[in-house]
Protein backbone atom coordinates (compact mmCIF):
# COMPACT_ATOMS: atom_id res chain seq x y z
CA UNK A 1 0.00 0.00 0.00
CA UNK A 2 2.87 2.31 0.71
CA UNK A 3 3.98 2.14 -2.94
CA UNK A 4 0.63 3.17 -4.37
CA UNK A 5 -0.49 6.78 -4.56
CA UNK A 6 -4.18 6.97 -3.81
CA UNK A 7 -6.40 10.00 -4.37
CA UNK A 8 -7.90 10.03 -0.92
CA UNK A 9 -10.40 12.81 -1.68
CA UNK A 10 -11.89 10.68 -4.47
CA UNK A 11 -12.12 7.68 -2.16
CA UNK A 12 -13.72 9.84 0.54
CA UNK A 13 -16.38 10.97 -1.94
CA UNK A 14 -16.87 7.42 -3.26
CA UNK A 15 -17.39 5.71 0.08
CA UNK A 16 -18.76 8.44 2.37
CA UNK A 17 -20.06 11.20 0.10
CA UNK A 18 -17.89 13.96 1.60
CA UNK A 19 -16.07 16.43 -0.62
CA UNK A 20 -13.27 17.39 1.79
CA UNK A 21 -11.48 16.11 4.87
CA UNK A 22 -11.70 17.81 8.27
CA UNK A 23 -8.58 18.99 10.09
CA UNK A 24 -5.84 16.34 10.25
CA UNK A 25 -7.93 13.49 8.82
CA UNK A 26 -6.08 13.21 5.51
CA UNK A 27 -2.60 13.34 7.09
CA UNK A 28 -3.61 10.70 9.66
CA UNK A 29 -4.93 8.36 6.96
CA UNK A 30 -1.82 8.81 4.82
CA UNK A 31 0.40 7.97 7.81
CA UNK A 32 -1.59 4.81 8.54
CA UNK A 33 -1.59 3.73 4.88
CA UNK A 34 2.20 4.10 4.93
CA UNK A 35 2.31 1.42 7.64
CA UNK A 36 3.20 3.74 10.54
CA UNK A 37 1.90 3.69 14.11
CA UNK A 38 -0.38 6.66 14.66
CA UNK A 39 -1.66 8.47 17.75
CA UNK A 40 -4.74 10.67 17.30
CA UNK A 41 -5.93 13.31 19.75
CA UNK A 42 -9.11 14.82 18.38
CA UNK A 43 -12.08 16.42 20.16
CA UNK A 44 -15.53 14.88 20.15
CA UNK A 45 -17.16 15.52 16.79
CA UNK A 46 -13.82 15.95 15.04
CA UNK A 47 -14.24 12.83 12.88
CA UNK A 48 -11.99 10.23 14.54
CA UNK A 49 -13.95 7.23 13.22
CA UNK A 50 -13.26 8.15 9.60
CA UNK A 51 -9.52 7.97 10.32
CA UNK A 52 -9.73 4.19 10.52
CA UNK A 53 -12.93 3.51 8.54
CA UNK A 54 -11.61 4.80 5.21
CA UNK A 55 -8.17 3.10 5.44
CA UNK A 56 -9.85 -0.21 6.27
CA UNK A 57 -11.73 -0.07 2.95
CA UNK A 58 -8.55 0.73 1.03
CA UNK A 59 -6.14 -1.76 2.63
CA UNK A 60 -5.85 -5.49 2.12
CA UNK A 61 -7.22 -7.65 4.93
CA UNK A 62 -9.40 -6.91 7.96
CA UNK A 63 -8.89 -4.04 10.42
CA UNK A 64 -9.40 -4.91 14.10
CA UNK A 65 -11.09 -2.07 16.02
CA UNK A 66 -10.97 -2.46 19.80
CA UNK A 67 -13.91 -0.59 21.29
CA UNK A 68 -15.25 -0.46 24.87
CA UNK A 69 -19.02 -0.46 24.44
CA UNK A 70 -21.42 -2.87 22.74
CA UNK A 71 -23.82 -0.02 21.92
CA UNK A 72 -20.97 1.89 20.28
CA UNK A 73 -20.02 -1.13 18.17
CA UNK A 74 -23.57 -1.62 16.95
CA UNK A 75 -23.86 2.04 16.06
CA UNK A 76 -20.58 2.04 14.13
CA UNK A 77 -21.33 -1.22 12.28
CA UNK A 78 -24.77 0.05 11.24
CA UNK A 79 -23.19 3.27 9.96
CA UNK A 80 -20.58 1.38 7.88
CA UNK A 81 -23.23 -0.88 6.38
CA UNK A 82 -25.16 2.21 5.30
CA UNK A 83 -22.12 3.34 3.32
CA UNK A 84 -21.58 -0.05 1.64
CA UNK A 85 -23.67 -2.37 -0.50
CA UNK A 86 -22.17 -5.35 1.33
CA UNK A 87 -23.66 -6.07 4.80
CA UNK A 88 -20.63 -8.14 5.67
CA UNK A 89 -18.28 -5.15 5.29
CA UNK A 90 -18.38 -4.57 9.07
CA UNK A 91 -19.02 -6.92 11.98
CA UNK A 92 -18.59 -7.03 15.72
CA UNK A 93 -17.79 -9.86 18.12
CA UNK A 94 -18.92 -9.53 21.70
CA UNK A 95 -20.93 -11.27 24.40
CA UNK A 96 -24.26 -10.33 22.77
CA UNK A 97 -23.76 -12.78 19.85
CA UNK A 98 -24.75 -16.46 19.92
CA UNK A 99 -22.59 -19.19 18.38
CA UNK A 100 -24.30 -19.20 14.97
CA UNK A 101 -23.91 -15.40 14.67
CA UNK A 102 -20.21 -15.67 15.56
CA UNK A 103 -19.77 -18.43 12.95
CA UNK A 104 -21.32 -16.13 10.32
CA UNK A 105 -18.92 -13.34 11.27
CA UNK A 106 -15.92 -15.66 10.96
CA UNK A 107 -17.15 -16.92 7.58
CA UNK A 108 -17.44 -13.35 6.21
CA UNK A 109 -13.95 -12.53 7.48
CA UNK A 110 -12.37 -15.58 5.89
CA UNK A 111 -14.13 -14.87 2.57
CA UNK A 112 -12.64 -11.36 2.49
CA UNK A 113 -15.98 -9.54 2.77
CA UNK A 114 -15.27 -7.99 6.17
CA UNK A 115 -13.00 -4.95 6.23
CA UNK A 116 -13.77 -3.84 9.80
CA UNK A 117 -14.13 -6.07 12.84
CA UNK A 118 -15.12 -4.44 16.12
CA UNK A 119 -14.17 -6.32 19.28
CA UNK A 120 -14.36 -5.58 22.97
CA UNK A 121 -11.02 -6.07 24.80
CA UNK A 122 -12.59 -8.92 26.78
CA UNK A 123 -13.51 -10.71 23.53
CA UNK A 124 -10.09 -10.04 22.01
CA UNK A 125 -8.36 -11.86 24.85
CA UNK A 126 -10.43 -15.06 24.53
CA UNK A 127 -8.22 -17.91 23.42
CA UNK A 128 -10.53 -19.13 20.63
CA UNK A 129 -10.70 -15.62 19.12
CA UNK A 130 -6.92 -15.19 19.33
CA UNK A 131 -6.40 -18.50 17.55
CA UNK A 132 -8.90 -17.55 14.83
CA UNK A 133 -7.39 -14.08 14.24
CA UNK A 134 -3.94 -15.63 13.82
CA UNK A 135 -5.27 -17.12 10.57
CA UNK A 136 -6.57 -13.78 9.28
CA UNK A 137 -4.75 -11.10 7.29
CA UNK A 138 -4.81 -8.07 9.63
CA UNK A 139 -4.53 -4.70 7.85
CA UNK A 140 -4.09 -2.70 11.09
CA UNK A 141 -5.26 -2.45 14.69
CA UNK A 142 -7.29 0.53 15.96
CA UNK A 143 -7.72 1.22 19.68
CA UNK A 144 -10.75 3.50 20.04
CA UNK A 145 -11.34 5.47 23.26
CA UNK A 146 -7.68 4.84 24.06
CA UNK A 147 -7.85 6.86 27.31
CA UNK A 148 -9.40 3.72 28.85
CA UNK A 149 -5.83 2.35 29.01
CA UNK A 150 -4.65 4.93 31.51
CA UNK A 151 -5.34 4.93 35.24
CA UNK A 152 -5.29 8.72 34.91
CA UNK A 153 -8.02 8.60 32.25
CA UNK A 154 -11.65 9.19 33.12
CA UNK A 155 -12.85 5.72 32.18
CA UNK A 156 -9.99 3.38 33.14
CA UNK A 157 -10.53 -0.30 32.25
CA UNK A 158 -7.91 -2.79 33.41
CA UNK A 159 -8.59 -5.14 30.46
CA UNK A 160 -7.27 -2.41 28.11
CA UNK A 161 -3.82 -2.99 29.64
CA UNK A 162 -3.69 -6.43 27.96
CA UNK A 163 -4.19 -5.15 24.42
CA UNK A 164 -0.51 -4.92 23.44
CA UNK A 165 0.45 -8.48 24.52
CA UNK A 166 -2.56 -9.87 22.62
CA UNK A 167 -1.71 -7.89 19.48
CA UNK A 168 1.83 -9.28 19.64
CA UNK A 169 0.38 -12.78 19.88
CA UNK A 170 -2.03 -12.37 16.95
CA UNK A 171 0.49 -10.79 14.59
CA UNK A 172 2.29 -7.54 13.84
CA UNK A 173 0.46 -4.76 11.97
CA UNK A 174 0.31 -0.94 12.15
CA UNK A 175 -1.47 0.45 15.21
CA UNK A 176 -3.65 3.56 15.50
CA UNK A 177 -4.82 4.80 18.91
CA UNK A 178 -7.59 7.39 19.11
CA UNK A 179 -9.07 9.45 21.93
CA UNK A 180 -11.05 12.66 22.40
CA UNK A 181 -9.70 13.35 25.88
CA UNK A 182 -6.13 12.97 26.97
CA UNK A 183 -3.96 15.13 29.17
CA UNK A 184 -0.20 14.97 28.49
CA UNK A 185 0.06 12.47 31.36
CA UNK A 186 -2.64 10.22 29.88
CA UNK A 187 -1.15 10.50 26.38
CA UNK A 188 2.25 9.31 27.64
CA UNK A 189 0.61 6.46 29.55
CA UNK A 190 -1.27 5.30 26.43
CA UNK A 191 1.79 5.39 24.18
CA UNK A 192 3.96 3.59 26.73
CA UNK A 193 1.41 0.86 27.39
CA UNK A 194 0.78 0.23 23.69
CA UNK A 195 4.52 0.28 22.93
CA UNK A 196 4.04 3.10 20.43
CA UNK A 197 6.22 5.81 22.01
CA UNK A 198 7.70 6.63 18.59
CA UNK A 199 4.29 6.91 16.88
CA UNK A 200 3.43 9.98 14.82
CA UNK A 201 1.15 12.15 16.98
CA UNK A 202 -1.68 14.16 15.43
CA UNK A 203 -3.23 16.58 17.87
CA UNK A 204 -6.16 18.79 16.93
CA UNK A 205 -7.25 21.83 18.91
CA UNK A 206 -9.58 20.96 21.75
CA UNK A 207 -11.33 24.31 21.51
CA UNK A 208 -15.01 24.09 20.65
CA UNK A 209 -15.92 27.79 20.12
CA UNK A 210 -19.62 27.05 19.66
CA UNK A 211 -20.02 25.49 23.12
CA UNK A 212 -21.21 27.65 26.01
CA UNK A 213 -19.94 26.51 29.44
CA UNK A 214 -21.73 27.38 32.67
CA UNK A 215 -21.53 26.08 36.25
CA UNK A 216 -24.54 26.77 38.47
CA UNK A 217 -24.92 26.20 42.21
CA UNK A 218 -26.86 23.01 42.89
CA UNK A 219 -29.70 23.84 45.26
CA UNK A 220 -32.79 22.05 46.53
CA UNK A 221 -34.58 23.46 43.48
CA UNK A 222 -32.29 21.81 40.90
CA UNK A 223 -35.15 19.75 39.39
CA UNK A 224 -37.23 22.92 38.90
CA UNK A 225 -34.23 24.69 37.38
CA UNK A 226 -33.76 21.88 34.83
CA UNK A 227 -37.47 21.80 33.95
CA UNK A 228 -37.45 25.59 33.46
CA UNK A 229 -34.36 25.37 31.25
CA UNK A 230 -35.88 22.66 29.03
CA UNK A 231 -39.18 24.55 28.78
CA UNK A 232 -37.23 27.63 27.65
CA UNK A 233 -35.56 25.51 24.94
CA UNK A 234 -38.53 23.75 23.33
CA UNK A 235 -38.12 21.14 20.58
CA UNK A 236 -34.35 20.98 21.14
CA UNK A 237 -32.47 17.71 21.74
CA UNK A 238 -30.63 17.45 25.02
CA UNK A 239 -28.76 15.00 27.24
CA UNK A 240 -28.85 15.07 31.05
CA UNK A 241 -26.12 13.13 32.82
CA UNK A 242 -26.57 11.73 36.34
CA UNK A 243 -24.07 9.67 38.32
CA UNK A 244 -26.49 7.03 39.63
CA UNK A 245 -28.99 4.80 37.86
CA UNK A 246 -31.57 5.59 40.54
CA UNK A 247 -31.34 9.33 39.87
CA UNK A 248 -31.61 8.68 36.10
CA UNK A 249 -34.92 6.86 36.62
CA UNK A 250 -36.25 9.45 39.10
CA UNK A 251 -35.38 12.48 36.98
CA UNK A 252 -36.80 10.93 33.80
CA UNK A 253 -40.10 10.36 35.64
CA UNK A 254 -40.14 13.93 36.98
CA UNK A 255 -39.56 15.35 33.49
CA UNK A 256 -42.30 13.15 32.02
CA UNK A 257 -44.71 14.28 34.74
CA UNK A 258 -44.01 17.87 33.68
CA UNK A 259 -44.87 17.23 30.05
CA UNK A 260 -41.30 16.76 28.78
CA UNK A 261 -40.70 13.90 26.35
CA UNK A 262 -37.79 12.24 28.19
CA UNK A 263 -36.50 8.68 28.57
CA UNK A 264 -33.89 7.03 30.83
CA UNK A 265 -30.73 5.21 29.72
CA UNK A 266 -28.35 3.22 31.88
CA UNK A 267 -26.52 -0.10 31.93
CA UNK A 268 -28.97 -1.66 34.42
CA UNK A 269 -31.92 -1.50 32.00
CA UNK A 270 -32.85 -4.47 29.86
CA UNK A 271 -31.03 -4.37 26.55
CA UNK A 272 -34.13 -4.02 24.32
CA UNK A 273 -35.53 -1.02 26.23
CA UNK A 274 -32.15 0.67 26.42
CA UNK A 275 -31.55 0.25 22.68
CA UNK A 276 -35.07 1.46 21.89
CA UNK A 277 -34.62 4.62 23.97
CA UNK A 278 -31.30 5.32 22.26
CA UNK A 279 -32.76 4.82 18.79
CA UNK A 280 -35.81 6.99 19.59
CA UNK A 281 -33.48 9.78 20.69
CA UNK A 282 -31.39 9.49 17.52
CA UNK A 283 -34.58 9.48 15.39
CA UNK A 284 -35.90 12.54 17.31
CA UNK A 285 -38.93 10.73 18.65
CA UNK A 286 -37.94 11.98 22.09
CA UNK A 287 -36.38 15.32 23.08
CA UNK A 288 -34.35 14.45 26.16
CA UNK A 289 -32.35 11.42 27.24
CA UNK A 290 -31.51 11.15 30.96
CA UNK A 291 -28.48 8.91 31.26
CA UNK A 292 -25.41 7.72 33.08
CA UNK A 293 -22.04 8.07 31.37
CA UNK A 294 -22.79 4.76 29.63
CA UNK A 295 -24.67 6.82 27.03
CA UNK A 296 -23.16 8.83 24.26
CA UNK A 297 -19.72 7.39 23.56
CA UNK A 298 -19.47 7.36 19.78
CA UNK A 299 -23.14 8.27 19.30
CA UNK A 300 -23.45 10.29 16.12
CA UNK A 301 -26.18 12.87 16.76
CA UNK A 302 -24.94 16.24 15.51
CA UNK A 303 -27.84 18.42 16.69
CA UNK A 304 -27.73 17.94 20.47
CA UNK A 305 -28.33 21.51 21.66
CA UNK A 306 -27.62 21.16 25.36
CA UNK A 307 -25.85 18.84 27.78
CA UNK A 308 -26.76 19.16 31.45
CA UNK A 309 -24.74 17.60 34.25
CA UNK A 310 -27.05 16.96 37.19
CA UNK A 311 -23.99 15.83 39.16
CA UNK A 312 -20.41 17.02 38.78
CA UNK A 313 -18.36 14.46 36.78
CA UNK A 314 -15.51 12.48 38.33
CA UNK A 315 -12.89 14.17 36.13
CA UNK A 316 -12.39 16.98 33.66
CA UNK A 317 -11.70 14.40 30.92
CA UNK A 318 -15.15 12.94 31.49
CA UNK A 319 -16.68 16.42 31.63
CA UNK A 320 -15.05 17.44 28.35
CA UNK A 321 -16.08 14.23 26.60
CA UNK A 322 -19.69 14.49 27.75
CA UNK A 323 -20.12 18.20 27.04
CA UNK A 324 -18.53 17.57 23.64
CA UNK A 325 -21.67 15.74 22.55
CA UNK A 326 -23.42 19.10 22.20
CA UNK A 327 -23.28 21.11 18.99
CA UNK A 328 -21.29 18.62 16.90
CA UNK A 329 -22.74 20.25 13.77
CA UNK A 330 -21.11 23.54 14.71
CA UNK A 331 -24.41 25.04 15.88
CA UNK A 332 -25.55 26.04 19.36
CA UNK A 333 -24.37 23.90 22.25
CA UNK A 334 -25.13 24.82 25.88
CA UNK A 335 -23.23 22.94 28.59
CA UNK A 336 -24.83 23.50 32.01
CA UNK A 337 -23.37 21.88 35.12
CA UNK A 338 -24.90 21.92 38.60
CA UNK A 339 -22.28 21.90 41.33
CA UNK A 340 -22.19 21.42 45.07
CA UNK A 341 -19.24 20.34 47.12
CA UNK A 342 -21.43 17.65 48.72
CA UNK A 343 -21.42 15.73 45.41
CA UNK A 344 -17.62 15.61 45.51
CA UNK A 345 -17.74 14.28 49.06
CA UNK A 346 -20.12 11.52 47.89
CA UNK A 347 -17.73 10.59 45.08
CA UNK A 348 -14.86 10.39 47.58
CA UNK A 349 -16.91 8.01 49.73
CA UNK A 350 -17.60 5.82 46.69
CA UNK A 351 -13.85 5.36 46.27
CA UNK A 352 -13.40 3.91 49.75
CA UNK A 353 -12.47 0.26 49.62
CA UNK A 354 -10.61 0.61 46.32
CA UNK A 355 -6.82 0.19 46.13
CA UNK A 356 -4.91 3.08 47.70
CA UNK A 357 -3.24 4.09 44.42
CA UNK A 358 -6.63 4.23 42.68
CA UNK A 359 -8.05 6.32 45.52
CA UNK A 360 -5.20 8.83 45.32
CA UNK A 361 -5.60 9.21 41.56
CA UNK A 362 -9.38 9.56 41.94
CA UNK A 363 -8.99 12.25 44.61
CA UNK A 364 -6.56 14.21 42.45
CA UNK A 365 -9.00 14.11 39.53
CA UNK A 366 -11.82 15.28 41.83
CA UNK A 367 -9.71 18.19 43.11
CA UNK A 368 -9.08 19.33 39.53
CA UNK A 369 -12.79 19.12 38.79
CA UNK A 370 -13.61 21.14 41.92
CA UNK A 371 -11.03 23.78 40.98
CA UNK A 372 -12.69 24.12 37.57
CA UNK A 373 -16.19 24.42 39.05
CA UNK A 374 -15.20 27.00 41.66
CA UNK A 375 -12.87 29.05 39.45
CA UNK A 376 -13.64 32.57 38.27
CA UNK A 377 -11.27 32.18 35.29
CA UNK A 378 -12.55 31.66 31.73
CA UNK A 379 -13.91 28.09 31.55
CA UNK A 380 -12.50 27.57 28.06
CA UNK A 381 -9.02 28.72 29.11
CA UNK A 382 -9.07 26.35 32.11
CA UNK A 383 -10.23 23.35 30.07
CA UNK A 384 -7.73 23.85 27.27
CA UNK A 385 -4.87 24.37 29.74
CA UNK A 386 -5.80 21.06 31.37
CA UNK A 387 -5.33 19.31 28.03
CA UNK A 388 -1.99 21.00 27.39
CA UNK A 389 -3.30 23.68 25.03
CA UNK A 390 -2.85 27.41 25.55
CA UNK A 391 -5.80 29.74 24.99
CA UNK A 392 -4.53 33.28 24.60
CA UNK A 393 -7.79 35.25 24.45
CA UNK A 394 -8.64 37.28 27.56
CA UNK A 395 -12.38 36.76 27.10
CA UNK A 396 -13.92 33.86 25.17
CA UNK A 397 -17.36 35.50 25.16
CA UNK A 398 -19.07 32.14 25.55
CA UNK A 399 -18.88 31.04 29.19
CA UNK A 400 -20.48 32.25 32.41
CA UNK A 401 -17.24 33.63 33.88
CA UNK A 402 -16.49 35.72 30.79
CA UNK A 403 -20.03 36.97 30.25
CA UNK A 404 -20.71 37.61 33.96
CA UNK A 405 -17.33 38.01 35.70
CA UNK A 406 -17.25 37.29 39.42
CA UNK A 407 -16.15 40.09 41.73
CA UNK A 408 -12.41 39.86 42.35
CA UNK A 409 -11.02 40.20 45.86
CA UNK A 410 -7.54 40.46 47.27
CA UNK A 411 -6.90 37.06 48.80
CA UNK A 412 -3.23 37.23 49.76
CA UNK A 413 -3.92 37.42 53.51
CA UNK A 414 -6.55 34.70 53.29
CA UNK A 415 -4.18 32.42 51.45
CA UNK A 416 -1.46 33.08 54.02
CA UNK A 417 -3.88 32.10 56.79
CA UNK A 418 -4.68 28.80 55.06
CA UNK A 419 -1.02 27.99 54.36
CA UNK A 420 0.01 28.83 57.92
CA UNK A 421 -2.69 26.55 59.28
CA UNK A 422 -1.71 23.68 56.99
CA UNK A 423 1.91 24.01 58.07
CA UNK A 424 0.94 24.27 61.73
CA UNK A 425 -0.89 20.94 61.62
CA UNK A 426 2.08 19.43 59.76
CA UNK A 427 0.11 18.76 56.54
CA UNK A 428 -1.55 15.75 58.15
CA UNK A 429 -5.23 16.62 57.68
CA UNK A 430 -7.86 16.92 54.96
CA UNK A 431 -9.32 20.19 53.74
CA UNK A 432 -12.52 19.87 55.84
CA UNK A 433 -10.39 19.66 59.00
CA UNK A 434 -8.35 22.73 57.99
CA UNK A 435 -11.61 24.66 57.50
CA UNK A 436 -12.83 23.61 60.94
CA UNK A 437 -9.58 24.79 62.53
CA UNK A 438 -9.57 28.17 60.76
CA UNK A 439 -13.23 28.75 61.62
CA UNK A 440 -12.64 27.78 65.25
CA UNK A 441 -15.11 24.91 65.27
CA UNK A 442 -14.40 22.89 68.37
CA UNK A 443 -15.24 19.53 66.85
CA UNK A 444 -14.30 16.33 68.65
CA UNK A 445 -11.53 15.76 66.11
CA UNK A 446 -10.11 19.30 66.53
CA UNK A 447 -10.20 18.95 70.32
CA UNK A 448 -8.61 15.51 70.17
CA UNK A 449 -5.60 16.99 68.38
CA UNK A 450 -5.50 20.07 70.69
CA UNK A 451 -5.94 22.53 67.83
CA UNK A 452 -8.82 24.56 69.27
CA UNK A 453 -6.99 27.17 71.40
CA UNK A 454 -3.95 28.22 69.38
CA UNK A 455 -3.69 31.99 68.86
CA UNK A 456 -3.51 31.89 65.06
CA UNK A 457 -6.68 29.80 64.94
CA UNK A 458 -8.70 32.70 66.27
CA UNK A 459 -12.21 32.76 64.88
CA UNK A 460 -15.67 34.11 65.46
CA UNK A 461 -16.29 31.52 68.15
CA UNK A 462 -13.13 32.34 70.11
CA UNK A 463 -13.66 36.04 69.42
CA UNK A 464 -17.09 35.85 71.05
CA UNK A 465 -15.56 34.14 74.05
CA UNK A 466 -12.88 36.83 74.44
CA UNK A 467 -15.53 39.59 74.21
CA UNK A 468 -17.63 38.05 76.94
CA UNK A 469 -20.44 37.11 74.56
CA UNK A 470 -22.37 33.82 74.72
CA UNK A 471 -21.52 32.14 71.39
CA UNK A 472 -24.41 29.68 71.69
CA UNK A 473 -26.80 32.57 72.29
CA UNK A 474 -25.68 34.24 69.07
CA UNK A 475 -26.06 30.94 67.19
CA UNK A 476 -29.61 30.63 68.59
CA UNK A 477 -30.37 34.10 67.26
CA UNK A 478 -29.02 33.13 63.86
CA UNK A 479 -31.18 30.00 63.86
CA UNK A 480 -34.27 31.96 64.91
CA UNK A 481 -33.84 34.38 62.03
CA UNK A 482 -32.93 31.69 59.51
CA UNK A 483 -29.28 32.68 59.21
CA UNK A 484 -26.96 29.70 58.77
CA UNK A 485 -23.70 29.26 60.63
CA UNK A 486 -22.01 28.48 57.36
CA UNK A 487 -22.96 31.75 55.70
CA UNK A 488 -22.79 34.55 58.26
CA UNK A 489 -20.70 34.12 61.43
CA UNK A 490 -20.80 37.79 62.33
CA UNK A 491 -23.21 38.59 65.12
CA UNK A 492 -21.33 39.73 68.22
CA UNK A 493 -21.73 42.17 71.07
CA UNK A 494 -18.78 44.46 71.55
CA UNK A 495 -17.50 46.44 74.50
CA UNK A 496 -17.85 50.24 74.66
CA UNK A 497 -14.81 52.26 75.61
CA UNK A 498 -16.28 55.13 77.49
CA UNK A 499 -17.84 56.16 80.76
CA UNK A 500 -19.55 52.82 81.15
CA UNK A 501 -16.93 50.18 80.49
CA UNK A 502 -19.41 47.36 81.14
CA UNK A 503 -21.73 48.33 78.31
CA UNK A 504 -21.97 45.58 75.73
CA UNK A 505 -24.58 46.00 73.04
CA UNK A 506 -25.27 45.76 69.35
CA UNK A 507 -28.10 46.34 66.94
CA UNK A 508 -28.35 44.07 63.91
CA UNK A 509 -30.53 44.94 60.92
CA UNK A 510 -31.61 42.20 58.49
CA UNK A 511 -33.46 43.34 55.37
CA UNK A 512 -34.57 46.53 57.09
CA UNK A 513 -35.78 44.88 60.32
CA UNK A 514 -33.98 45.58 63.56
CA UNK A 515 -33.17 42.82 66.03
CA UNK A 516 -31.56 44.01 69.27
CA UNK A 517 -29.72 41.10 70.87
CA UNK A 518 -30.62 41.08 74.51
CA UNK A 519 -31.74 37.91 76.22
CA UNK A 520 -29.40 35.59 74.35
CA UNK A 521 -26.38 37.70 75.26
CA UNK A 522 -26.21 40.77 77.55
CA UNK A 523 -28.93 43.33 78.07
CA UNK A 524 -28.57 46.71 76.38
CA UNK A 525 -29.73 48.31 79.68
CA UNK A 526 -31.94 50.63 77.61
CA UNK A 527 -29.07 53.03 76.89
CA UNK A 528 -29.69 55.01 73.68
CA UNK A 529 -27.21 53.43 71.28
CA UNK A 530 -27.27 56.24 68.73
CA UNK A 531 -25.18 58.38 71.07
CA UNK A 532 -22.22 55.99 70.74
CA UNK A 533 -22.62 54.42 67.31
CA UNK A 534 -19.91 53.81 64.79
CA UNK A 535 -20.69 51.02 62.31
CA UNK A 536 -20.73 49.49 58.87
CA UNK A 537 -22.84 47.31 56.56
CA UNK A 538 -21.99 43.79 55.39
CA UNK A 539 -23.55 42.53 52.13
CA UNK A 540 -24.07 38.84 51.35
CA UNK A 541 -24.50 36.79 48.17
CA UNK A 542 -28.19 36.10 48.95
CA UNK A 543 -28.96 39.83 48.82
CA UNK A 544 -29.22 40.35 52.59
CA UNK A 545 -27.52 43.38 54.07
CA UNK A 546 -26.59 43.37 57.75
CA UNK A 547 -25.68 46.51 59.64
CA UNK A 548 -23.68 46.25 62.84
CA UNK A 549 -23.51 49.33 65.02
CA UNK A 550 -21.19 49.28 68.00
CA UNK A 551 -18.78 51.36 69.99
CA UNK A 552 -15.35 49.79 69.54
CA UNK A 553 -13.99 50.45 66.03
CA UNK A 554 -10.95 48.21 66.54
CA UNK A 555 -13.13 45.32 67.64
CA UNK A 556 -15.43 45.94 64.68
CA UNK A 557 -12.51 45.81 62.27
CA UNK A 558 -11.39 42.58 63.90
CA UNK A 559 -14.85 41.19 63.24
CA UNK A 560 -14.70 42.19 59.58
CA UNK A 561 -11.29 40.59 59.26
CA UNK A 562 -12.55 37.34 60.74
CA UNK A 563 -15.62 37.39 58.58
CA UNK A 564 -13.61 37.77 55.38
CA UNK A 565 -11.26 34.97 56.46
CA UNK A 566 -14.15 32.62 57.00
CA UNK A 567 -16.33 33.45 54.01
CA UNK A 568 -14.09 35.12 51.48
CA UNK A 569 -16.71 37.87 51.12
CA UNK A 570 -15.20 41.23 52.10
CA UNK A 571 -18.09 43.34 50.79
CA UNK A 572 -18.01 45.85 53.65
Amino acid sequence: MAGKKINLTEQLKKYFGFDTFKGNQEAIIENLLAGNDTFVLMPTGGGKSLCYQLPSLLMEGTAIVISPLIALMKNQVDAMRNYSEEDGVAHFINSSLNKSAIDQVKSDILSGKTKLLYVAPESLTKEENVEFLKTVKISFYAVDEAHCISEWGHDFRPEYRRIRPIINEIGKAPLIALTATATPKVQHDIQKNLAMVDAQVFKSSFNRPNLYYEVRPKTANVDKDIIKFIKNNPEKSGIIYCLSRKKVEELAEILQANGINARPYHAGMDSATRTQNQDDFLMEKIEVIVATIAFGMGIDKPDVRYVIHYDIPKSLEGYYQETGRAGRDGGEGQCITFYTNKDLQKLEKFMQGKPVAEQEIGKQLLLETAAYAESSVCRRKTLLHYFGEEYTEDNCGNCDNCLNPKKQVEAQDLLCTVIETILAVKENFKSDYIIDVIQGRETSEVQAHLHEDRPHYDSFQTFCRKQGVRYKGVMQWMHRHNRSVGSLRLEVLLEKNGNDSNLKSSLIEVSGQSFPIKNSCISSRNIPLDQYIKGAILSFPDGVSISIRETTPSALMKLFELYTQVTGNPNV
